[in-house]
């Protein structure tokens, strides 16, 4: 049953994330019907606007990152009414209290969406507490980052904890929000021709890769505090993986889903030494434009790491020996983020005497920039043979974009936001998985330092150092390009 609040707070309400998606996907759930009339939404940020201000800032935040097909001035004034702002200095306790007086009557259910800076967030989940606002009837969605190692987590997670237990708590990954990640569990648990097939008898290894042809963005601080395996493999890629590799659940259910998920977590080997490589770009063209390096974009000398590639084990029944190859980066040739899953080949080729020549089949699962599903099966060429048999590789393509073009596609965001003010956690991450994410990661950056690991040099435009690919090499892999 679910339990729809009456209410949304939204911290961070003049930020990027908020301009770019929160506000967007607020205001096409309301063009659709699909939040209650009545739902109010209050916004609160540092800055200090009134009503009519943030409005003003909002409509503009629509206008700019809204489709041109869902701009209809009449909905937009109407969704617009809906925003309230509150001015708050979330240091300061008794700010809490005048946020909670504009709010007002929240017995009909409050979800909280935080994003907050780090360094703020125990004295905002205090300040909420304070003020009342965190009964029974209360839930909090948490948006990354939460920690930057397993102590840090730890300690964010308990100060959440004090005052929302795990069962009003929502940690948002929105990955997760995606329809083809989605999509992966129906692939694997609606259609029988994969499932008997998922498992080392049949697969020889998974690769799965998220690339960014961007640079810093105005991440300069964060990021260089971060690197891109506390950025992206923590939690994106390991929870990619973990849907990739977990059993069947017993039910769509959002304990039965995540118990599985972090089964998967706890299995993950620690990281040899030889098996992980590192990298930062230095100048070089991204799809025809020149870049600067990493350190000219920071503007100082660093060994953060703004590429990593990873060879990875699940120890388990089904996956043992298996490797899974994660890749992530920025300044790559292209923006990708997709699952490979690569098949054994034939126990025994029948058309070798006839010239004919195998591969083994390949299942890709793209993500984005486009969302499709593509089986890569052998074929015969059309012709009478007789020089031979001409085997060639063609792709059976399930394009969700062609296959669903009467069905609306939704950013992550919206759905993410929907089920936190309906309740509904199974898209959300729990504690015990950020925790066997972060002993993960902790271990391959106490390896780094104990290895005294260094970035390799790699040229912007181009997929990372060439020891990432002599880790795929090595196995006689090639990385899917």
């Amino acid at each position: 049953m679910r339990d729809h609040s009456s209410t949304l707070l939204l911290f961070g309400a003049t930020g990027d994330l908020s301009r770019r998606m929160l506000l967007p996907s607020l205001y096409a759930l309301h063009a659709d019907g699909l939040i209650h009339p009545a739902l109010r939404i209050f916004c609160t940020a540092r800055s200090a606007l009134t009503d009519e201000a943030f409005r003003d800032m909002a409509r503009g935040a629509l206008c700019e990152f809204l489709p041109d097909d869902r701009k209809a001035e009449g909905l937009i004034d109407a969704f617009l009414l809906r925003l309230h702002y509150v001015a708050l200095d979330a240091s300061n306790p008794d700010g809490f209290t005048e946020l909670a007086a504009t709010i007002g009557d929240i017995s009909g259910g409050l979800s909280i969406f935080l994003s907050t800076a780090p360094s703020l967030f125990e004295a905002t989940i205090k300040g909420l507490h304070y003020a009342g606002l965190s009964g029974e009837n209360v839930r909090i969605g948490l948006e990354k980052p939460l920690g930057n190692d397993l102590a840090s987590s730890c300690h964010i997670n308990d100060a959440v904890n004090a005052v929302f237990p795990e069962k009003r708590t929502f940690r948002i990954d929105h990955y997760l929000g995606k329809e083809t990640v989605q999509n992966l569990m129906a692939l694997r648990f609606a259609n029988m021709l994969f499932e008997p097939l998922w498992n080392a008898n049949a697969i020889e290894h998974v690769q799965i890769t998220v690339s960014e042809t961007v640079g810093l963005e105005g991440r300069a601080g964060f990021y260089d505090d971060t690197g891109a395996l506390r950025d992206m493999v923590q939690n994106h890629m390991l929870q990619l993986l973990a849907l990739t590799a977990m059993e069947p659940p017993a039910s769509l259910d959002a304990t039965a889903i995540r118990d599985e998920k972090v089964k998967v977590l706890r299995a993950l080997r620690p990281v040899a030494e030889g098996d992980v490589v590192t990298g930062k770009y230095i100048e070089g063209a991204v799809q025809g434009d020149a870049v600067k390096s990493y350190e000219s974009d920071l503007g100082k000398a660093s060994d953060t790491e703004t590429f990593v590639a990873i060879k990875a084990y699940v120890d388990n029944w089904r996956w043992q020996g298996v490797p899974f190859f994660l890749r992530t980066g920025k300044r790559l040739p292209e923006r990708r983020s997709e699952i490979v899953i690569q098949f054994k080949p034939v126990p025994h080729n029948v058309f070798r005497d006839r010239g004919g020549k195998l591969e083994a089949n390949t299942l890709i699962i793209r993500l984005q920039p486009e969302e499709y599903v593509r089986l890569l099966v052998m074929a015969k060429e059309p012709g009478l043979d007789r020089g031979g048999v001409t085997l060639r590789e063609v792709p059976l393509d399930l394009s969700l974009t062609a296959a669903f073009a009467g069905s609306r596609r939704r950013i992550a965001y919206e759905r993410l936001l929907l089920d936190l003010i309906e309740g509904d956690q199974t898209l959300f991450v729990r504690r015990d998985e950020v925790e066997a994410q972060w002993a993960w990661i902790d271990a391959i950056r106490a390896l780094w330092n104990v290895t005294a690991l260094k970035p390799k040099a790699y040229g912007a435009g181009s997929w990372g150092p060439n020891a990432a690919i002599a880790l795929t090499e090595r196995d006689g892999v090639s990385w899917h390009e």
